[in-house]
């Protein structure tokens, strides 16, 4: 399936602005179901959600698709990881997001919310600082996991891996509901760089329920939800030495053939543990409590 393909079943929407799609979609309280599909029913969905006339492409400069890069930041036993692997209750994700092609950056924070909702904190963030954790980005770190989870920020937080990809944001006209299709997916750490499949695309339904109109549409091209976190996989292709069982059938999928679209460039990042490879705990201790 050619990016072309797609492209031209994209202009089939009409397109809508940043300003407007934040104020119909910005849902930093959701439910997240991601589905990794293949090309051509990434075409399938978007052929069908034109017909609908309720959805729109996020367009900017009279462009529909985007380069974005993450810098994740983990401790040197990629603690945040491992409690994604264990599916700990108090777990998150440290990052910042740079939206390549419009020179905007963002330090975020994910976290595990009520009834499997996921709650995103985030502020401004130099783009040129993309890779570091200012004083101010640790300053905004502090409150958001004590007000959460009642713990402090891990010590030894450094960016550890970092991914790049192409997106596409679909929002619905009518309703609180958006979808982002990413593909060209590249990973690196410590100068290793791992390229997903393109044969493959991971679309994200972002709801107030979990239960919108794109996820009918993907259940009835047998789409089911699966498990899956760029950070994580990411993790699983570069590190040798970790466990990533949750993530494996994705690993599987997503990372076992050659790529086909130019992917964005990435660019190294030190990884954790010192020589790739080097096996770290696999058990996360309880996190740092406040006192």
């Amino acid at each position: 399936m050619s990016p072309g393909a797609e492209t031209a079943a994209v202009g089939r929407l009409p397109g809508i602005g940043l300003d407007e799609a934040a104020d119909r979609a910005e849902l930093l309280t959701r439910q997240d179901r991601k589905h990794l599909v293949r090309r051509s029913d990434l075409l399938r969905l978007v052929d069908a959600l034109a017909e609908r006339r309720d959805w729109a492409v996020l367009q900017i400069g009279g462009a529909r698709g985007f380069r974005y890069s993450s810098t994740y930041f983990d401790t040197p036993d990629l603690l945040t990881f491992r409690l994604h692997r264990q599916g700990r209750r108090r777990r998150f994700k440290i990052r910042t997001r740079s939206y390549l092609d419009t020179g905007g950056c963002s330090f975020e924070v994910k976290l595990e919310g009520a009834r499997e909702a996921t709650v995103k904190r985030r502020i401004d963030h130099p783009a040129d600082r993309r890779r570091e954790l200012t004083a101010q980005a640790r300053s905004f770190l502090v409150p958001v996991l004590t007000e959460a989870y009642g713990m402090l920020p891990p010590a030894g937080l450094a960016p550890r891996v970092e991914t790049a990809y192409w997106r596409r944001t679909l929002v619905r006209l009518s309703g609180a509901e958006r979808i982002t299709c990413d593909t060209g997916l590249v990973c690196s750490a410590d100068g290793a760089v791992a390229k997903a499949d393109d044969g493959w695309a991971v679309v994200e339904c972002k709801s107030a329920d979990g239960r919108g109109e794109a996820d009918r549409i993907l259940r009835a091209l047998s789409a089911h939800p699966v498990r899956i976190s760029k950070y994580c996989l990411a993790v699983g292709v570069l590190y040798p030495g970790m466990r990533a069982n949750p993530w494996s059938r994705a690993l599987r999928t997503w990372f076992s053939g050659p790529g086909g679209q130019p992917e964005p460039e990435p660019v190294p990042v030190r990884a954790a543990g010192g020589e790739r490879g080097h096996r770290l705990p696999d058990e996360a201790p309880e996190p740092v409590l406040c006192r």
